[in-house]
């Protein structure tokens, strides 16, 4: 059997995307709560991502137009790890107040964010493209491709959501763009 550079890349970067998934899940968390889901996109789920990036690019105008570069990545991707977390307070109440509320009801009542949420985010984050790179997988966080994931509603109930996109090339597009 003859396996391709193209074959054994493709493979490569699947085999990692599903490592990255676990090294988010076992990233450490506030309190011990896990809020977070992951989950990978390829083939025509990657392009619908995608095409909302552009659509949302589009929506803000010339100011918008990394969206649309970014885009660009996602197309030159392999696949693409979606991160996301749910707003959803730890109860830690008056012990913690970090959100700037008296407590975990005021900070939900008032639409805020528990201040762990993006914290535990960010950690899993370092935790997955840590991995990422140690493998040479070329990669970057992205925000858009979460808003975009999550203008589609593809982790359901998960609002905060970004995106690594994996490549194998001779070049990373990630960096050094336009």
């Amino acid at each position: 059997m003859l396996i391709n550079s193209i074959q054994a890349e493709e493979q490569a970067i699947l085999n990692l995307a599903y490592s990255v998934c676990a090294a988010a899940r076992t990233a450490p968390k506030a309190c011990g709560i896990d809020h977070m889901e992951t989950a990978i996109i390829t083939g025509d789920e990657k392009d619908r991502v995608a095409a909302e990036m552009r659509k949302i690019g589009e929506s803000f105008g010339a100011s918008g137009q990394f969206f649309i570069r970014d885009a660009g990545n996602v197309d030159a991707s392999g696949a693409v790890v979606l991160i996301g977390v749910k707003y959803q307070p730890r109860g830690l109440n008056k012990k913690c107040s970090l959100c700037g509320f008296e407590n975990c009801a005021a900070c939900t009542h008032a639409g805020a964010v528990c201040v762990f949420t993006p914290l535990d985010l960010g950690i899993a984050l370092g935790s997955a493209v840590s991995l990422v790179t140690d493998n040479r997988v070329d990669n970057r966080i992205m925000f858009t491709i979460g808003k975009a994931a999550a203008a589609l509603g593809l982790l359901d109930e998960y609002k905060l959501i970004m995106g690594i996109p994996l490549s194998v090339s001779g070049k990373s597009p990630f960096f050094d763009r336009p």
